[in-house]
């Protein structure tokens, strides 16, 4: 692949005019892609199928995702460029290497398939009218509503994303009101403190996965840039917001970002823009992540543990929905499958969104030729193509009776994988190329080098695994 990335321009940091709360928004964004299949279906599955011993991890998962962010968020407010840009130009050739893993990871619509199937549990049951395909279709065409009725496709995703959150929230606190239990609490605080204890039964791959899922996972972190961009935050300012090419005439982006020169100014500047960005991923990603995922891992060990329920592949809601409507009536099972249908719809319009973005701004920045075209084409494009590939795939699943519980746990897997190579490589991006008053300081460093260590360790471990159970 020839690549076109111009050196950064130099330019001074837009000054912070707004509150944090008039510019909340980028990490609520991100709290909604991570409460999805990890929050509601990953781990509460653990939780039933080996008790609470491993809480810890998903509380591990959520933690180490809060550094990666930062750093993410730091690069993007310093230079108004997303990461795959900044890893492209320490080698050219990670701009095809993230398209890949963009693919093998999200390419199968394990979300788009489980939201369906919350919905049509919702308004017919599990077993009423229409095929997985038919309902798929359904959320996938809502997806496309959202993404180009407004002007702005920043705008739409960022309310839908807040409302569905506020739903999730108070769905499942009125759940664990209602189911809750002392002793449950007790054994879930045990298992969140037990750290490093590993269930027998559970294999390095399911692991790895869940700690993948605990939080947003994979290159799902990465998509923070994007929305941190359209929010005008930093130099992001600088950076036309994705327009919606059906309704509006998109502006002509740049394909490099840029840098400023070291003023007190220009610092002083910044640091007023990272600490928006603290406080926007202490609250919204790493709190309100590890709320939910204690309330929905709870739910689980309430409501499934004690009747020894492990849910099959695709049941898992509506299984927790059924016991709760014996436990607290009707009420309870309705709110389960609203809070399901939300929980993962949010995950497919971001993942949909997320991923449109990510192929729009490899491709427009590393190719020449691309440039002809407007980022937001390639952005209609990408996202458009995808919608008609899940429809297509998961017709083709359903047809063939494959689960797609597996692949949620694939789209983890190799999640994993890729964060063991993006995660040093935003360490490194940020020590290289920001300037010096401005890059990770010794705290920083050291959390993102354990991070890069638990997942480069992981997958090594996995992959002797992998080996191992091939050979038999």
């Amino acid at each position: 692949m020839t690549t076109n990335i111009r050196d950064l321009s130099t330019a001074d940091m837009p000054e912070r005019t707004q509150s944090f709360w008039k510019l909340v928004g980028p990490g609520a964004v991100l709290v909604g892609l991570s409460i999805g299949a990890g929050e509601i279906i990953i781990w509460p599955r653990i939780m039933a199928q080996y008790g609470a011993s491993m809480a810890w991890a998903a509380i591990l998962g959520v933690f180490l995702q809060l550094w990666i962010n930062l750093e993410i968020g730091r690069w993007t407010i310093a230079t108004g460029e997303t990461p795959f840009t900044g890893f492209a130009r320490i080698w050219r050739g990670f701009a095809p290497v993230f398209i890949i893993l963009t693919v093998l990871g999200w390419l199968i619509p394990g979300w788009a398939r489980a939201s369906g199937l919350a919905l049509k549990a919702l308004i017919v049951g599990p077993y009423g009218y229409g095929s997985d395909t038919f309902w798929t279709v359904i959320t996938f065409s809502a997806a496309a509503v959202i993404l180009f009725g407004p002007k702005i496709v920043y705008q739409s995703v960022e309310r839908s994303v807040e409302i569905l959150v506020v739903m999730v929230t108070v769905g499942l606190i009125s759940l664990v009101i209602a189911v809750g239990s002392v002793d449950v609490w007790k054994d879930l605080g045990l298992g969140i403190i037990s750290i490093g204890q590993m269930h027998p039964d559970i294999s390095v791959k399911t692991l790895f996965s869940a700690l993948v899922f605990a939080g947003a996972g994979g290159t799902a972190n990465l998509f923070y840039s994007f929305y941190l961009r359209d929010k005008n935050i930093g130099m992001g300012a600088r950076i036309p917001r994705m327009r919606n090419p059906l309704r509006d005439r998109p502006e002509a982006a740049p394909s490099s970002g840029f840098r400023f020169e070291e003023t007190e100014e220009n610092i002083s500047r910044f640091r007023a823009w990272w600490n928006y960005v603290i406080k926007d991923q202490v609250f919204f990603f790493w709190f309100l992540n590890t709320f939910t995922i204690i309330l929905f891992m709870f739910a689980a060990l309430a409501v499934l543990t004690p009747r020894g329920i492990v849910p099959a592949a695709g049941t898992l809601i509506w299984d927790e929905a059924v016991v709760l409507g014996e436990v607290w009536g009707e009420t309870g099972k309705i709110i389960f499958l609203l809070v399901g249908v939300a929980t993962l719809f949010g995950t497919q319009l971001i993942l949909l969104d997320g991923v449109s973005r990510t192929f729009a701004d490899i491709i427009y920045t590393n190719l020449k030729s691309a440039q002809k075209r407007e980022v937001s084409w390639w952005y209609l494009t990408v996202c458009l193509g995808w919608i008609v590939a899940g429809c297509v795939i998961t017709y083709v699943m359903e047809n063939m009776g494959v689960s797609d519980l597996g692949f949620l746990f694939n789209a983890a897997y190799m999640g994993g994988f890729a964060m063991a190579i993006y995660v040093p490589l935003t360490l490194y991006m940020n020590h290289r190329y920001l300037p010096k008053s401005v890059r990770p300081g010794v705290i920083s460093t050291l959390m993102m080098i354990v991070a890069s260590a638990v997942y480069i360790g992981f997958a090594v471990k996995s992959i002797g695994w992998e080996i191992t159970t091939w050979l038999g």
